[in-house]
């Protein structure tokens, strides 16, 4: 009796169960819906376009690379005397990054410390007969002393550098206010002489002492601070040399440091031995170079 009464128990227990499966009560979505005055993102009809690929675009295409330019290179040529080799312009700078060399390939003489009353004017006539214009760096007593050769450097159309009142090697180091009164006074004994208007471009400092405040100071006056890439120093005569190796010396060292674009570095005043040096060098340097005032 008992089992017969399980067995009816589980007979409606299933049957209530299949009545809830087959109930047409449908459920309730409200809770998905969104709140009432949000705003709803409408689906979009068209596709969106992939992403585009950075090969399909000829704005990204790959270009060729660009060969650096070749450096110049060195040309040995023949001469009267025999090889030279030509070398091309260097780089790099002077002092304090001044400027050591012309920025082409002319070559450029400069003469320091005069205007000499005896060896500028013969350094001068050296120059007119080869037809040659240099760089003359004056110092600001002499060209007060020495007017008339002040004119003349200039009526000869060579360029005029300012190379400080009294060439104090250590005139960097000097206060500002000095410093300035010097290269305005330099400047103003130079114009004195050779007028008014007279272009003065460069500045060179007392021994090649530059520092970046000195170069500034001469820029503030439109002066570009040159330095040289070439130096025979022909002003330091060895005790134990006479004149005419003093002068074959000098002429060596030129010619083995010189270059396309080189600056070099000369002295008119108290040298005379450089004047003889260079009535040998200025027609070498013609013969392969070009020779410029700067």
């Amino acid at each position: 009796m008992s089992r017969r009464r399980t067995a009816v128990v589980l007979l409606v227990t299933s049957l209530l169960a299949l009545t809830a499966c087959g109930s047409d009560k449908k459920p309730d979505h409200s809770a998905a819906l969104p709140a009432t005055g949000a705003p709803t993102a409408s689906a979009s009809t068209e596709p969106s376009p992939p992403p585009a690929s950075p090969s399909a675009s000829p704005s990204t295409s790959t270009s060729p690379t660009k060969k650096p330019s070749p450096k110049p290179s060195a040309s040995t040529v023949q001469g009267p005397e025999g090889t030279f080799v030509i070398r091309p312009p260097g780089t790099g700078h002077g002092a304090a990054g001044s400027q050591s060399r012309t920025g082409t390939t002319a070559v450029a003489l400069t003469f320091d410390d005069g205007p000499d009353p005896v060896n500028t004017p013969k350094i001068l006539d050296l120059l007119r007969e080869n037809g040659v214009k240099a760089t003359f760096c004056l110092v600001g007593f002499r060209a007060r002393d020495n007017p008339d050769l002040v004119r003349r450097i200039a009526a000869e159309g060579h360029t005029l550098c300012n190379h400080s009142w009294q060439h104090l090697t250590d005139l960097a180091k000097k206060d500002p206010g000095y410093i300035d009164w010097d290269l305005k006074k330099t400047n103003e004994a130079i114009r004195a002489a050779a007028g008014p208007n007279t272009p003065i471009r460069y500045f060179r400092a007392p021994g090649g002492n530059f520092t970046s405040g000195l170069i500034a100071k001469a820029k503030d006056m439109g002066m570009a601070s040159i330095y040289w890439d070439v130096d025979p120093a022909d002003w330091n005569h060895s005790k134990d040399a006479n004149d005419d190796a003093h002068i074959k010396r000098v002429i060596a060292d030129v010619k083995k440091q010189v270059r396309q674009g080189s600056i070099v570095l000369s002295h008119d005043n108290k040298q005379p031995d450089s004047i003889i040096a260079y009535k040998t060098l200025i027609p070498f340097l013609k013969q392969y170079f070009t020779l410029e005032a700067l």
